[in-house]
């Protein structure tokens, strides 16, 4: 009888960008949208951000990550896919007691990146150019 894999999954928004995340035991492969996290993004910063929930909470090498994303640009995909990866990590952290000192959600919580970034790019208002910006004044 094959021995079952634990699965434990979270979703992720940053700007119009949408995250699904699965984590399953493994070695620490990271994949997004099937291919290879450095193939995918091509800025390392961006490489190193997704994985700062992992690094933070030492389960670098204990989960192979799996993440579907759509919408948005890399940096909105990159923010979507941390908070997928934290919840996801608290999904696998249920078992330890929330005030614990070695809870996942602490530890989390206080890095920042339990809450979800809820900026957005503002809308365009008539007779401006931009959100804000207002036409050149022109005097003559």
């Amino acid at each position: 009888m094959a021995k079952e894999k634990n699965v434990y999954t979270g979703t992720g928004h940053r700007k119009t960008s949408v995250a699904r995340v699965t984590l399953t035991s493994g070695k620490g492969k990271i994949t997004v949208n099937g291919r290879d996290v450095r193939e995918y993004f091509p800025y390392e910063i961006c490489v190193m951000d997704l994985c700062q929930p992992l690094e933070l909470t030492n389960t670098k090498d204990m989960f192979d990550v799996d993440c579907k994303v759509r919408g948005g640009g890399f940096e909105g995909q990159t923010g979507a896919i941390r908070l997928g990866i934290t919840r996801a990590l608290l999904d696998y952290d249920k078992t330890t007691p929330a005030g614990s000192e070695n809870s996942f959600r602490k530890i989390l919580k206080t890095a920042g990146f339990i809450t979800r970034d809820s900026r957005k790019k503002e809308r365009k208002k008539p007779g401006l150019k931009k959100a804000r910006r207002a036409p050149q004044f022109s005097k003559r």
